[in-house]
């Protein structure tokens, strides 16, 4: 006997919930630790007027985890998450991998990648069965 189990994207709600907490916990903690984690983190990458970029940063965070937390719109909300992530990398660990080597490199960017290649899964799939994106567009079509 097979036992098959018809998921259709039931699993995207995992990495939803994963991705979708992560950035809204980050971007409220560059308002709760701003020294260490907003405008003095912005400040020591070398950002011109960190402040701005901190809390700019810190609120796309917020509402895009939680967009994509819910599953709304979550194909839009993975675009700024992506761009956050691209100047990320660009900003801080590039020159990890030029000074450091490759195998230091890949350990510090080990979660950055991971956010990343998820973000791309929602760009390209949305937020799967169980989301609100997918309640809408069937409300829509009756």
């Amino acid at each position: 006997m097979k036992l098959v189990i018809k998921t259709g994207n039931l699993p995207l709600i995992i990495p939803r919930i994963v991705v979708g907490l992560i950035f809204l916990t980050e971007g409220i903690q560059k308002y709760l630790f701003p020294e260490l984690l907003g405008t003095g983190r912005f400040m020591k990458i070398g950002f011109t007027n960190p402040a701005f970029w901190a809390y700019f940063t810190g609120s796309f965070e917020i509402v895009c985890g939680i967009l994509i937390l819910f599953g709304l719109l979550t194909r839009l909300a993975s675009v700024p998450l992506f761009i956050i992530m691209a100047v990320a990398f660009i900003t801080t660990k590039y020159t990890l991998l030029i000074e450091k080597g490759f195998w230091i490199f890949a350990h510090e960017y080990r979660t950055d990648f991971t956010m990343t290649m998820l973000l791309l899964l929602f760009l390209f799939f949305g937020g799967g069965s169980f989301s609100l994106d997918k309640k809408i567009m069937r409300s829509s079509k009756k």
